[in-house]
């Protein structure tokens, strides 16, 4: 299996990431990887992401963006 991130523009539209991610094996992983990285990816242009498993969406669109900023 291989969980993966899309990234995307407020309104859907998929951007480049300034971070290129990996393809991660486990959900936890890939769930670790965006925690630690998800201002950088803010800062690239990046607004919302969502989770795939072998191309399947498990979940999403989830903003990056902390509630209330």
């Amino acid at each position: 299996m291989a969980w993966t991130w899309r990234f995307e523009k407020a309104d859907g539209t998929e951007v480049q990431p300034a971070v290129v991610p990996e393809e991660f094996t486990t959900q936890g992983d890939a769930e670790s990887w965006i925690g630690e990285i998800w201002k950088d990816l803010v800062e690239g242009g990046a607004d919302q992401v969502v989770l795939f498993d072998d191309g399947t969406k498990i979940y999403g669109p989830m903003s990056l963006h902390a509630e209330g900023a």
